[in-house]
């Protein structure tokens, strides 16, 4: 199973720049194995089963916990039996489709 989430979480009593704040959510992905890619407006990543995606997104509020009265998050997911490594594919598809396209401000 393919179980793809994109989310954003950021507190909302910390000012206009929360990036610091988010800054800490990457830092998790980046430290761990989970296929993820950072967008201007959330993160995407892939698991393989619904309960590490939501336990992903239970770390990610730990981490604002301690020092954020007030967080917002909104979570989107995509769940399909028998595949897997979406991330990519869904993208490859698009491209055989049309050609390049941007995927990245990179």
């Amino acid at each position: 199973m393919s179980v793809l989430t994109e989310f954003a979480m950021f507190p909302t009593d910390k000012g206009e720049s929360v990036s610091e704040y988010v800054s800490r959510i990457i830092k998790m992905f980046k430290e761990s194995d989970i296929s993820y890619e950072l967008t201007p407006m959330g993160t995407v990543f892939e698991t393989d089963t619904i309960e590490e995606a939501t336990q992903i997104i239970t770390n990610a509020y730990k981490l604002l916990e301690p020092d954020c009265n007030r967080v917002y998050t909104t979570i989107k997911m995509d769940i399909r039996k028998n595949k897997n490594n979406r991330i990519k594919q869904k993208i490859e598809s698009i491209k055989k489709k049309i050609g390049n396209v941007n995927t990245s401000l990179e």
